[in-house]
């Protein structure tokens, strides 16, 4: 078994099925929204899909470097302590690991030179911790899902 994030999802023969469940991942995480905040996110989700299409797998194949280096310390960690559900983990420190992976997306909107990306980051960003915290279990999974495949 491979005893970092980056062996498990950044290994060129894994990293597509990797990006592709991570797609399906922000694609359930959007569709579970439920309410005025679910509507809004599944606005701005819808219109960040509408200004460039195939959006999501791109950002996801590109952010998923600094995703892992984000995560790295938690699967570290986990790993050192014997956990067999990272998800579980990740939400018993669903502060730190929300806060670690919306580094990556804020840094990233932050030097954006589209406009349009800006201003859709920018109006689902106050809710984006909280969304983050919610899919730290289904993220756990597919770690968990692609650790057991190595």
């Amino acid at each position: 078994m491979a005893d970092t994030l980056k062996d498990i999802l950044l290994d060129s023969s894994r990293r597509p099925a990797v990006v592709s469940d991570f797609e399906g991942l922000v694609d359930a995480e959007v569709s579970d929204k439920g309410g005025v905040s679910g509507a809004v996110v599944k606005t701005g989700f819808a219109a960040v899909k509408k200004i460039k299409p195939g959006i999501i797998p791109s950002a996801v194949d590109t952010l998923l470097p600094d995703f892992v280096v984000a995560l790295e310390p938690f699967y570290g960690d986990y790993k050192a302590k014997g956990g067999s559900d990272f998800g579980a983990y990740l939400t018993s420190r669903s502060d730190e690991a929300s806060d670690a992976l919306l580094s990556v997306t804020d840094s990233r909107a932050e030097r954006s030179s589209r406009d349009s990306i800006k201003k859709v980051y920018g109006k689902l960003r106050p809710n984006g911790k909280k969304n983050v915290e919610e899919a730290l279990p289904r993220l756990g999974q597919l770690v968990d899902k692609h650790a057991a495949a190595v």
